[in-house]
């Protein structure tokens, strides 16, 4: 309830943003099968919240475990199931000089390979990092040795690697389009006595043919087609009217501070996104004490009632409707 809540949320929050996000060859993603994400990673928490949003399974997201420091963060990824993971480059930072312990990500490791014997979806940036490098940064082996142990030591079967590329055609300006790519899907049990860099390499070529794409490189023919919304366009457009008026100012003003705050390329779209929600959460705070001791509790509740309906439509009114993904054969 909490994860359909906040991707929802989460879901408007990023088409505010994005004037479009697509997604190629999604007949490619499997809805049942245990599945391990393998996505490039350019634009930090949003690369997190867009998979999130366009695949049509909870899925568990693996995390840098230095984030639990902050005790809010590490509370929210308890309730959302997210799985820290204690990264070299952290690690030689808190204990510089000392060698590095090998079993650091055991626990961890473990919470994987019980959602993927449960037939789960697990999300993993195996480059260890968001960057803004023009090519994909040497990926770690850690997803690899994942897929290997599940299926040769927790006989998992049918465990599929589905690499994910995540194109911005501008990540930190807002109007900019998105465009996910589904790479070539790995089969494990297809793959024989793959080792651990063979199957690294692997999985590198195929996320490297979907990723860092530039927007020219996308012709007309192979983007999905838009489909609009069907249903009444007079209330669709009174709808999203009553959303731009009640939200774009905030919108405009978490967009100010963003800017302020942001320190790499990475922050404008993320900070934007969590002050925006911040703000516009404490905006309809106020607009119910407000109504309510004016006009009082229905009245209140009622108003309250519009503003999520407004910003979803003026979100999601000239976008393409969610495709619904068939199952991979």
């Amino acid at each position: 309830m909490i994860y359909r809540a906040l991707r929802w949320i989460t879901g408007i929050a990023l088409h505010w943003f994005y004037s479009d996000i697509r997604v190629i060859s999604h007949n490619r993603i499997p809805l049942h099968s245990p599945v391990l994400l393998a996505a490039s990673h350019h634009n930090a928490l949003v690369d997190c919240l867009i998979v999130g949003l366009l695949f049509p399974r909870q899925i568990t997201i693996t995390a840098k475990a230095t984030l639990t420091e902050n005790k809010f963060i590490g509370a929210l990824f308890e309730v959302l199931g997210i799985v820290p993971l204690r990264r070299v480059g952290d690690e030689q930072k808190i204990t510089p000089g000392k060698t590095i312990d090998r079993s650091r990500n055991v626990r961890a490791f473990e919470n994987i390979l019980k959602v993927l014997k449960r037939g789960g979806a697990v999300l993993i940036f195996p480059e260890g990092k968001s960057h803004n490098e023009p090519e994909l940064a040497p990926l770690k082996t850690g997803l690899s040795r994942i897929a290997i142990e599940a299926r040769d030591s927790w006989g998992i079967h049918d465990l599929r690697i589905v690499p994910l590329g995540l194109n911005f055609e501008n990540k930190g300006q807002p109007g900019s389009a998105v465009v996910v790519e589904v790479g070539d899907v790995l089969l494990m049990d297809e793959l024989g006595d793959l080792d651990v860099a063979a199957l690294t390499i692997e999985i590198t070529q195929r996320l490297r043919a979907v990723s860092l794409k530039s927007f020219p490189e996308y012709g007309a023919h192979d983007l999905p087609p838009v489909k609009h919304f069907r249903g009444n366009r007079l209330l669709i457009s009174a709808a999203a009217t009553w959303g731009e008026w009640t939200h774009r100012d905030i919108i405009r003003i978490a967009r100010e501070l963003a800017i302020k705050k942001s320190k790499s390329a990475d922050d404008p779209a993320m900070l934007t996104i969590l002050f925006g929600l911040g703000l516009i959460l404490l905006s309809y705070l106020l607009q119910g004490v407000i109504l309510y001791l004016a006009f009082g509790l229905i009245w209140a509740l009622l108003y309250l009632v519009t503003l999520p309906i407004g910003a979803y439509w003026a979100a999601f009114k000239d976008h393409p409707e969610r495709v619904a993904l068939p199952v991979v054969s």
